[in-house]
């Protein structure tokens, strides 16, 4: 018989039955028998699987009742079309086969065409089943491939942004890579706080953790005598460089803009941009926010990026230890930062310090 003929198991505690079922399917199928329940239990279970099971009802130790129950409750059969084949011929059995799971019911004695037509039925709807299954397996992994190829677009072209601002300002170095990971730490550490369980699923730190990089891409549109200068700013320079959070939040919404539909990590993006330099009490710019009027992302951000600047070399200082920064940080909580973001910062500054050490300069 051709490997490719479906292969069918007839189970039947009586010799003589699966004599008369065999000689009837083997010219058109390949045929397994078993003479018990728990024979063909392990002939479902190997190999070729059946691709379709005529199941006697009424066996010694085992009936095709429970036979089938167990083929359900078992990933590798639960698929397997099964049809009983019985004596029985009242309609409450019947039923009762149909709601444990079987697909038909065939009365004995053996009518040979009702057989074969049933069979045939059952083959052909079950080919359908599985080009269905395949199709739509096919279209999971191409729908998932597709989805994890526009992630990576998102994400190398967030970065190749972000980049572009970092060319303008060589001192950074790793300086993305450790504030999208502080800002992760945090908003991973905060998910079950009180105040922002709300706000802080998996798909919106994911967002956050996406956009951090953004925060900076304003700083293309400061002139290089202020951006690149290699000492302290003077008070009108430092008014020119402030001005990067505004630019930065305007190329975002603009490109926003030009979205057929909205993105949420944009939103977030051109909020960390405008106002990751607010601060807690109010004094921070470019629109003076306080408190919780300044957006969760930014909140976050903030300390991130001021974290990250504490310990980083500068032309025009030196870098601090960790130690020092998580004292400054710490004295400015319910100044600079949200109290229970220092908080989060405090329980979450060894993963500060293992991330600031993976992506040193």
């Amino acid at each position: 018989m051709a490997a490719s003929h479906p292969t069918i198991l007839i189970v039947d505690d009586t010799p003589e039955n699966l004599s008369i079922l065999g000689e009837l399917l083997q010219r058109d199928y390949r045929v397994r028998a078993a003479n018990s329940g728990r024979r063909a239990l392990q002939i479902a279970q190997g190999h070729p699987t059946p691709d379709l099971i005529l199941l006697d009802v009424m066996m010694p130790e085992m009936d095709g009742f429970a036979v089938l129950a167990q083929l359900r409750e078992t990933p590798a059969t639960r698929d397997i079309p099964v049809v009983f084949v019985t004596a029985m011929d009242g309609t409450h059995d019947e039923e009762h086969g149909l709601d444990c799971g079987a697909v038909d019911y065939i009365t004995k004695p053996i009518r040979p065409n009702i057989v074969l037509a049933r069979v045939r039925t059952q083959l052909e709807l079950k080919r359908a089943r599985d080009i269905l299954h395949d199709q739509n397996s096919y279209l999971e992994a191409e729908v998932a491939r597709r989805m994890a190829e526009n992630q990576l677009i998102q994400q190398v072209s967030i970065h190749a942004l972000a980049r572009l601002a970092e060319t303008r300002d060589p001192e950074t170095g790793n300086h993305l890579h450790r504030t999208q990971e502080y800002v992760r730490t945090l908003a991973l550490a905060l998910r079950r706080h009180p105040r922002f369980i709300d706000d802080l699923n998996e798909q919106h730190i994911d967002d956050l953790a996406k956009s951090a990089p953004l925060h900076d891409i304003g700083k293309v549109g400061i002139p290089d005598h202020v951006l690149l200068k290699p000492g302290p700013l003077t008070p009108e320079e430092w008014v020119i460089m402030k001005t990067h959070a505004e630019l930065g939040a305007r190329a975002i919404a603009q490109a926003e803009a030009d979205t057929e539909a909205r993105v949420e990590f944009l939103d977030i993006a051109k909020e960390i941009a405008r106002h990751h330099h607010e601060k807690w009490d109010g004094s921070g710019y470019p629109d003076g926010l306080a408190g919780e009027a300044i957006p969760l992302c930014a909140r976050l951000m903030a300390l991130a990026d001021v974290f990250d600047a504490l310990i980083s070399k500068r032309v025009y200082k030196e870098a601090f230890t960790h130690e020092t920064a998580l004292n400054i940080i710490v004295d400015g909580s319910g100044k600079h930062f949200d109290p229970d973001i220092v908080s989060a910062f405090v329980g979450e500054f060894e993963t500060f310090r293992r991330i600031a050490r993976t992506y040193s300069d």
